[in-house]
């Protein structure tokens, strides 16, 4: 039993639902004492939630493959760059395109890597692996439910449209179908977990369902990945980096996690940096939304990073 990584584990389970519900008694506050939370509020608040989120992906290349030899790792990161900027090029060139394939790329990266994330727990706690179909049964509807609710809200067209106005019409007539199916699923997997006594991971899809649903598309996506994702995420990169594993063995959980993020802090201000310099070179692409741009970074991002963690996600959830 790895005793600091439970505690670790247990940190990111605890503070990513504290993230969540907190939000929710808040926006619900808001919203009954003011009404609803108007648009350039939450294009602020999405922002800021999204850029918190931004360091947990930022050391892909410090955990995906040895520092030597060195022509290997330069090439790594050589790589790894090209297909984000392969990408993003992509996505601000065929928006609408771009964003439905990332939109379903998203939601299978954040549920199977959340599912991963719970196997791995329960081998740090000497248990068994949950089985395959409980895994899917469980990522499926973890990694939709936060993406797919928000996008049919219908508060998001407004969002989305101030965002890039090609993306308003991304689920074309279909919007009723694919947010009814995913509460249908979302339901049955609830359900379904509740019966076979998974308390912790139905009462996760709860708490994700509740959010997609009360709080706005936009405070209810940035607060997921921001606070549930990127928290449980990071998590996971703990034992898999050598100065984090070594605060581990020293019993440190606290500097563990803090060794996990401090390398991925540049990426902030790399990102925003970025995004302001695409608005300016390529205001067409990007207009003036400071937001999609630094959205089309993520996503553009989120293509290599996919690839980097599938391989351990693929190991978690696999007896």
């Amino acid at each position: 039993m790895n005793t600091p990584l439970i505690s670790i584990n247990s940190w990111a389970i605890r503070w990513s639902r504290i993230g969540a519900i907190g939000s929710i008694a808040l926006v619900a506050l808001v919203q009954l004492i003011f009404g609803e939370i108007n648009l350039s509020t939450q294009l602020v608040l999405a922002l800021v939630a999204l850029v918190i989120g931004i360091p947990h992906g930022a050391i892909d290349h410090l955990i995906a493959i040895p520092s030597q030899p060195r022509s290997r790792f330069i090439g790594y990161i050589a790589g790894y760059v090209a297909i984000a900027i392969l990408a993003g090029w992509a996505i601000a060139t065929w928006n609408l395109i771009g964003f439905q394939v990332v939109v379903l790329m998203s939601a299978l990266h954040f549920g199977f890597g959340d599912a991963s994330f719970i196997n791995e727990d329960r081998v740090a706690q000497d248990k068994e692996k949950n089985s395959l179909p409980i895994e899917i049964l469980y990522a499926l509807p973890a990694g939709f439910l936060p993406v797919i609710l928000p996008l049919t809200d219908s508060r998001t067209l407004d969002a989305l449209a101030r965002i890039h106005p090609n993306l308003e019409s991304w689920a074309g007539s279909q919007v009723s179908l694919f947010r009814n199916l995913t509460l249908l699923l979302g339901l049955f997997a609830f359900v379904n977990l509740l019966a076979t006594k998974r308390f912790s991971m139905s009462f996760d899809l709860f708490i994700l369902g509740v959010l997609a649903l009360i709080a706005p598309p936009l405070i209810a996506f940035a607060v997921y990945f921001g606070f549930w994702h990127a928290l449980r995420h990071t998590a996971r990169l703990v034992p898999k980096l050598p100065k984090a594993r070594q605060h581990i063995l020293s019993g440190d959980w606290h500097k563990a996690i803090w060794s996990v993020v401090f390398p991925g802090l540049y990426a902030i201000a790399g990102t925003l940096i970025i995004a302001i310099g695409l608005m300016i070179v390529s205001p067409d692409n990007f207009s003036s939304s400071l937001l999609w741009s630094t959205l089309v970074i993520i996503w553009a991002l989120t293509v290599p990073h996919m690839a980097t963690t599938a391989k351990f996600d693929f190991a978690a959830i696999k007896k």
